[in-house]
Order: structure tokens, then sequence, then C-alpha cells
């Protein structure tokens, strides 16, 4: 079961025929996590989910179910489609996985809290023992949850909707509940969030922050001094420049040929883009082969 800590939304690695490379996919996660994270979530907006097939989801899910970091892996759905998304759950609990981060279908504009309301539920009735976290990212689904949103939801499945992922960043300062996980999307607001009571954070650029992050995580816990805290929101601030899923994978790409694929409308940096990119983070010495696992 996901607790506090520092986790990726892990990114996908695809095939020069744009098929998901499910081994390359489990072995970046598995580096991450060796690198410092206390998981990974596959299929997340960084996993490009929207754009992957439920067969090949599926395909992942059976593989990682026999993988030595299992208990520390964990799943977004990534789907529109309710019946989809139910499917896939009802697929994960065959291989003993429980914990799912959804988000809203996106696509259609104008979702309300009923509506919302009602996706989830629907959910939770075919997958009674399913635990949620809630994904709060506006600019993707269009719809941004309020605290009365999900403290309504909380209320009514106390045992099933366990914490937040809250990218829309409305949320980490003002729902407080009790024995909620809260976790930010960005490595802005791992500290502040901390000392605010949240949990963690669950981030697209823990792909390559992981030891800054954990470092960061690690000395709030044991009551030391930052000294790495500034340069995780610097080099995070780098990345939010463009976007992120474009930059990630133009900068491990360097090291690692497999990220070069991304699927459309996706694309990578333009090398002007890229050099602008590398630039920055070297002059923060965050460089490339000390920060990305072999």
């Amino acid at each position: 079961m996901i607790t506090r800590g520092v986790y990726s939304a892990t990114c996908s690695i695809l095939k020069d025929d744009y098929s998901l490379n499910v081994d390359a996919t489990i072995d970046h996660a598995a580096s991450t996590i060796n690198n410092g994270l206390h998981g990974a979530i596959f299929f997340g907006s960084t996993g490009q989910s929207q754009l992957i097939s439920t067969s090949e989801k599926k395909e992942l899910i059976a593989k990682i179910a026999n993988h030595k970091l299992k208990k520390k892996f964990f799943l977004g759905t990534g789907c529109n489609s309710l019946k989809e998304t139910i499917d896939l759950i009802k697929y994960g609990f065959e291989y003993g996985f429980k914990d799912f981060l959804i988000m809203p279908p996106a696509y259609y504009k104008g979702n309300t809290d009923e509506g919302v309301f009602n996706f989830y539920s629907l959910i939770i009735s075919k997958v009674p023992k399913i635990k949620i976290i809630l994904y709060n990212f506006e600019l993707l689904s269009g719809y941004k949850f309020s605290v009365e949103a999900v403290t309504k939801l909380v209320k009514a499945f106390p045992d099933n909707i366990i914490g937040c992922k809250d990218s829309t960043s409305n949320l980490f300062k003002n729902l407080k509940l009790p024995n909620f996980l809260m976790f930010p999307g960005t490595e802005k607001k791992l500290l502040s969030g901390l000392e605010l009571g949240n949990s963690g954070i669950i981030s697209a650029i823990c792909n390559v922050t992981a030891p800054l992050a954990r470092k960061v995580f690690d000395d709030f816990e044991k009551k030391k001094k930052q000294t790495q805290n500034d340069k995780l929101i610097a080099v995070r601030e780098v990345f939010d420049g463009y976007n992120l899923i474009s930059a990630l994978h133009s900068y491990m790409s360097i090291k690692d040929n497999s990220f070069k694929n991304l699927l459309p409308p996706l694309a990578l940096l333009n090398p002007t883009q890229k050099k602008e990119l590398i630039d920055k983070l070297d002059n923060l010495k965050f460089v490339i082969k000390d920060n990305l696992a072999a």
C-alpha cells in the first residue's frame, strides 16, 4: 500500500514501432527506486497513459507482478472509458495490485462535482476493495477538485479514497483530512508541503531527481538541516520551462537512446531547446551522468 514518501510518475519507454517496451519501462522504474525513490507509479500522465493501449498496460502489469520491487510499484489507469478503467483495475487486482492513481475522464469539458463523484462511485461499486489516489490535474482533465468535493468522496468512501496527487496545487495547503495522503505534484512543494503535514510528492521530474528529492524528504523526517532543497527546486523550475514529458525524454535520451520515442502528438524538444535545457542544468551542476541510474 502506498504510504508517505517520494514517488515518480514514471516514464514509459517505446520501441521504434511505438509499441510499449515493457522490459525497458520496468527497468527504468526500478532504477529510480534503486536511486532513492520510495516507489514508482506506472501510467500516469508522464507515462503517456492516455496514449497507450489497454493490452500493453496489461502486459506490463503481468510482468511486474513477479518483480522483486512489486511492493514499490503502483498503477495509474489513464482511461477515459469507465468500462476500460474498471476492466484494467480488475486485471490489476488479479495480480495483487490494489492501489490506483485515477484521474477523472478528460476530453469533455464541463465536468461537474456530481459527475466526478458518480465516476468514482461506480468504480468502487465494481471493485469494493480498491484504494484510490485521486489525481487532481485540471490542465489535463478539465476538472479541479475542491476541498468540498474531496471531503464528500472521503466521507462516502473512507476505506477507498485514501489520498490525492495535487498537480493543480489548490488542495495541498487547504485540505486537512485525518489519515489522508496528500502528494503535491512538484518538487517545488515537497518541503513546504511536508511542513504543512503533507505526505511527500508524486512527480514527473523524480525520474531524474530521485537522490535529491529523497535527501530533502529524509532530512525533513530526521529534522536535519536542509542542504539540497534549493537545488531541487531550481532543477524543477528548469524543466517547468518546457513540456515536462518532452523535456524528460530529451534529457534522458542523451544517455539512453531508448527514450527518444514519444507517442504523437508528443515530441522531443527541438535541438535549440534541448541544448538550452542541458546548459541550464549544467549551470546548476545537475549533470546527467550523476543523476541517472546505470
